[in-house]
């Protein structure tokens, strides 16, 4: 053994805090049972194909949502939108009017980033604030004219686009991606619960808000202006 390999296990050694004796013949028939053990604890530890395959899943949803993020902001360049700002009118086109409490929930995220998205929309004349029946207190967020307009040409852009793109698919595999996202995206809610979304709302008489919205997710191409 060189030196080199020598240092590597005793760092290996010291990394798992533990020597390893060196072998000094044979084991005796009073050390077969505990190596017999210590093998099946290993193997009762180690996971199994279906947990390899969740946590490859789960492995790719990271690089996956950053390379989304880069593209959305790519493309919406010189639309005067960011991609949260087409997140919320994307939520506000498929859902309806909401409040600012119901689109955090919806894309669980705290409210104020949320509020900032709704300032920026109603600047650009995207979308308006209008009074709630139900909670007197919490304005509904609605879309204008232009806003539907706008988020119409982009999703329409995009149907297009992602279905040449990604024509080679089947559309059982859509069914079972879409399927195996929301189950994801359930679980990780309960793991989650308490940490960033906000309480449900209640109106002026006590009464629990039970209207929830599914997250609305930016698609990997948006446009809002014509391909140069």
């Amino acid at each position: 053994m060189s030196v080199i390999e020598g240092e590597s296990m005793k760092t290996a050694e010291h990394a798992i805090g533990r020597t390893v004796e060196p072998s000094t013949g044979p084991a005796t028939e009073a050390e077969e049972p505990d190596r017999a053990r210590t093998a099946a604890q290993d193997d009762n530890e180690a996971p199994t194909p279906a947990e390899d395959l969740l946590y490859d899943v789960i492995r790719r949803l990271w690089p996956l949502h950053r390379r989304v993020v880069r593209a959305v902001e790519r493309e919406l360049t010189g639309t005067g939108l960011t991609a949260g700002e087409h997140a919320l009118l994307d939520a506000l086109h498929s859902e309806g009017p909401r409040t600012v409490p119901q689109l955090a929930r919806a894309m669980d995220l705290d409210r104020q980033p949320v509020q900032r998205r709704v300032n920026r929309a109603v600047e650009l004349g995207l979308a308006v604030t209008a009074p709630n029946p139900a909670h007197r207190r919490s304005s509904l967020i609605r879309l204008t004219t232009e806003g539907a307009a706008t988020i119409r040409g982009i999703q329409r852009f995009e149907s297009a686009d992602l279905h040449r793109r990604l024509a080679d698919l089947p559309t059982e595999d859509l069914r079972t991606a879409l399927h195996v996202l929301d189950r994801l995206g359930e679980e990780f809610r309960h793991l989650g619960n308490g940490s960033h979304v906000p309480p449900e709302e209640t109106d002026s008489r006590g009464n629990q808000d039970g209207s929830r919205i599914q997250p609305s997710s930016p698609h990997p191409t948006h446009k809002g202006r014509p391909r140069e």
